[in-house]
């Protein structure tokens, strides 16, 4: 039988190449576009010339922007809540996932069932507020840490994970003398490191771009996170410009700030992205055995 892959150049793969580079010119296009932007003068910008190539090139928006103690501060407070919110609450997922993978746990499927429901209903902002008020962790850190230790989507794909390992795996630790904190830590979370890889970039993704949480919960602006500090910076940020003028202020406008702040709050993710990357390909029970 002949295949569109026998030839070195079909027509099949020649097509699927063209495609290919106009996808990633695509998805790119925005990406230099944002650079550019970033790196041009306000009058190539507000005339339309600036494309994937700076124009009247200037650093000034960077300068403004690193040049912003608090906007620097609230990038390294950001990025240690990301962290601890990305590792607790896979942890804290791991502790519900594992036992409701388990289908002789008595309740398992009521609790699955009451944790499900709360993916389309929600309790919405006015009761939310009101338990973060109530358990007195408004103005504080926490309040941006423990309403969002657990996602149920999150605890859906590990425990459907945790389901798929091979039962004879944790029938042997038993045999072994392993009790469920053993098979939880030895065997279910070793095989689930793709799994649980996955969901701690999702949990820290999120918190990394959370604001409206900062909005109803933080007053402090040592409590606000990057996110929140870029808002403020951007609403802030405003030029006096009069028609006639010779001399202007600035060299720079709202839409060359814009373009370094997104830049400024992509580049952590970036970086910690494809370390990450890797387990999202990995196979499912490396190195268990077939029944």
């Amino acid at each position: 039988m002949n295949s569109v892959y026998d030839k070195k150049w079909s027509i099949f793969q020649t097509t699927m190449v063209l495609v290919c580079i106009a996808a990633i010119a695509l998805t790119l296009f925005p990406v230099f576009n944002i650079i550019a932007l970033s790196l041009s003068g306000k009058n190539a910008i507000a005339k339309g010339l600036v494309g994937i190539w700076p124009v009247d090139f200037t650093l000034e928006a960077y300068e403004r922007v690193f040049g912003n103690k608090e906007l620097v501060y609230s990038m390294f407070y950001s990025l240690a809540i990301t962290i601890a919110v990305g590792v607790g609450s896979a942890f804290m997922t791991i502790l519900a996932a594992y036992p409701l993978s388990k289908p002789e746990l008595k309740g398992g499927r009521f609790c699955m069932t009451l944790i499900t429901i709360t993916m389309y209903i929600g309790a919405g902002t006015v009761p939310s507020y009101l338990l973060v008020k109530n358990l007195g962790m408004m103005n504080t850190v926490w309040a941006l840490i423990i309403p969002s230790l657990i996602s149920p989507f999150n605890l859906i794909i590990l425990r459907t994970f945790f389901m798929g390992i091979n039962k004879s795996l944790f029938e042997a630790a038993w045999m072994d003398g392993c009790g469920e904190w053993g098979c939880m830590f030895k065997i279910a979370v070793p095989l689930s490191r793709p799994s649980i890889a996955t969901i701690t970039l999702f949990y820290a993704v999120s918190r990394w771009n959370g604001m409206t949480d900062v909005l109803y919960y933080i007053d402090d602006k040592k409590l606000q996170t990057l996110q929140y500090q870029l808002k403020l910076l951007i609403d802030s940020f405003t030029i006096v410009y009069q028609p006639g003028e010779i001399a202007e202020e600035m060299s720079i406008s709202a839409e060359n700030v814009k373009s370094a702040t997104i830049l400024f709050s992509m580049v952590p993710i970036l970086i910690v992205y494809p370390f990450v990357q890797k387990y999202f390909t990995k196979g499912v029970n490396i190195g268990g055995v077939k029944e």
